[in-house]
């Protein structure tokens, strides 16, 4: 992992059998690994945490394989160095990176809060929403992006069979000669081949919040879109 604030990194996955194949890669690569629940994430982040004794944790998903280690370290040098100031910081609330480059940074303290009170589906699905959902009861930071917003035309994550053909096609172009290719990298191959764009492009801002909108206090309608059948 290129992050060079990263601490301890730990790969959290469940327990299913077809699972056992990340474990073992885990294994081989000199990675620590926790499996856990498949459908409680907050349960195992929170396990996670626990075991590895964290005092800040850093989440990040893994549908997002085309992240940049630099924003990665700008959440976390955001989170670093207003030490004390926040119980939580991403780059999603508001979102404004392209969607793939999701970094979450909370308190031990405030992951055990979720863990204990959370209590919808959601909140215990998608690990956080109980942070950024209580503003009056945690202090929320954001990292933004500098004069531009891509969250809902930029699609780098990876649901369908379409998004894994785009980040194929971005990462023969660039792997090659930077196995650490940047998002500026990639926009300036967007930039070149706009045609990439097409291949997920009718996703794109489509995320979890479109089934939830009735559910969420801080999520708009601005901020998601239906999928088109």
């Amino acid at each position: 992992m290129a992050s060079k604030l990263k601490g301890t990194l730990v790969v959290s996955t469940t327990a299913y059998k077809e699972d056992d194949e990340i474990e073992h890669i885990c294994i081989r690569e000199g990675i620590y690994c926790y499996r856990g629940s498949s459908a409680d994430l907050l349960d195992r982040h929170y396990q996670t945490a626990k075991l590895f004794q964290a005092d800040v944790v850093v989440k990040i998903p893994s549908d997002c394989p085309l992240i940049d280690p630099a924003i990665i370290d700008k959440v976390i040098g955001y989170f670093l160095k207003h030490k004390g100031s926040f119980d939580y910081v991403s780059n999603l609330h508001p979102a404004s990176y392209p969607d793939g480059n999701d970094v979450e940074v909370m308190t031990m303290q405030a992951l055990s809060d979720a863990w204990k009170n959370a209590a919808r589906d959601l909140e215990r699905e998608h690990t956080t929403p109980y942070l950024w959902e209580n503003p009056d009861k945690f202090n929320i930071g954001n990292v933004a992006l500098d004069g531009n917003d891509y969250s809902m035309s930029h699609r780098w994550t990876i649901d369908y069979p379409e998004d894994y053909q785009f980040i194929k096609r971005v990462d023969d172009a660039l792997y090659h000669t930077n196995s650490y290719f940047s998002m500026k990298d990639i926009l300036e191959l967007l930039h070149k081949q706009p045609e990439l764009m097409k291949i997920n492009g009718h996703l794109a801002g489509v995320n979890w919040y479109r089934n939830h909108l009735n559910e969420l206090k801080t999520v708009s309608q601005k901020q998601t879109r239906k999928l088109a059948i």
